[in-house]
């Protein structure tokens, strides 16, 4: 168990006034048996003509700001401090049934984990690349296979921090042997569902440690989450070869990483009116 604190800031300028759209925020944490918040500030400047608060399809909390005048400027600031659990097992309570791959989920389980199972990138080489973790046998144990690619990714492709939009596909992460914590994400969770388990992306945040090798401090992370059978979703952060939630603080989990975007918005202005967006995040450990 630990203390945290995550400080999330975001600053847009403009070289001219602009009329600012409506933002959307993906800030908060989820709440969960393994973190608890205990305290929570969204500070926006310019402040916002109206604030509220929703959950979307997949239970995370989003803040949709809309504001009134222009503006040079749009500075949002998210301070959190949370309890957290570790939940980094040995041993995970999977159903016999699934301790084995491969295996086929319950009747009950299928239709809501359709999504999950389906790959959303049609061809490339995914599938076979997913292969080299299977065992020689006949049957491979589950969590041996995953912990397997999960390492593997860390081993065979290199880590590079990506500020430009958007993720790469499998298929180019393979062939540059290199991308950042989110196309990581995304390679994983295509190669887990081309052998038919269930996988989403994660979107949060990372405590780095003094003296730690983990990569993504600094900004937002990403990871994936795999659903087994009596163990429920089991978080695999490949880029750093994390096994369960170690470090990590989930915010918002869905299908595919755009749907989990941390922030996104509009203004009124000229196009070449925004001179660039500067983003800072610190996780830090606080006492009780």
């Amino acid at each position: 168990m630990s203390f945290l604190t995550v400080r999330h800031s975001t600053v847009y300028r403009y070289s001219e006034p602009v009329e600012l759209g409506e933002h959307r925020m993906m800030f908060r944490p989820r709440a969960s048996h393994d973190l608890r918040l205990i305290q929570t500030n969204l500070a926006i400047t310019p402040r916002p003509a109206h604030l509220r608060w929703l959950h979307d399809p997949f239970d995370n909390s989003v803040a949709v700001a809309t504001f009134e005048g222009t503006t040079t400027e749009l500075a949002l600031e998210s301070t959190v401090t949370l309890e957290h659990f570790e939940t980094s097992l040995p041993e995970y309570p999977i159903e016999e049934y699934a301790r084995r791959y491969p295996f086929r989920y319950s009747d009950e389980d299928f239709p809501n984990l359709s999504r999950a199972l389906a790959m959303h990138y049609v061809g490339g080489s995914v599938p076979g690349w997913a292969l080299q973790f299977l065992d020689a046998s006949k049957t491979t144990d589950t969590m041996k296979l995953l912990r397997a690619m999960t390492l593997g990714i860390r081993e065979q492709f290199s880590y590079t921090r990506r500020v430009e939009k958007g993720v790469q596909t499998p298929q180019e992460t393979l062939r540059k042997g290199q991308g950042s914590c989110r196309d990581f994400a995304v390679l994983m969770m295509e190669a887990a569902r081309s052998l038919g388990v269930a996988a989403r992306f994660v979107s949060g945040y990372i405590f780095v440690p003094n003296h730690s090798n983990h990569s993504g401090g600094g900004s937002t992370h990403a990871w994936m989450q795999a659903y087994l059978p009596g163990a429920g979703w089991i978080d695999f952060d490949p880029t750093n070869s994390i096994i369960g939630n170690r470090n990590l603080i989930r915010v918002a989990v869905a299908w595919s990483p755009e749907q989990v975007l941390p922030l996104w918005g509009t203004y009124a202005g000229s196009p070449d009116a925004c001179l660039g967006m500067d983003v800072d995040v610190a996780v830090t450990e606080t006492a009780e």
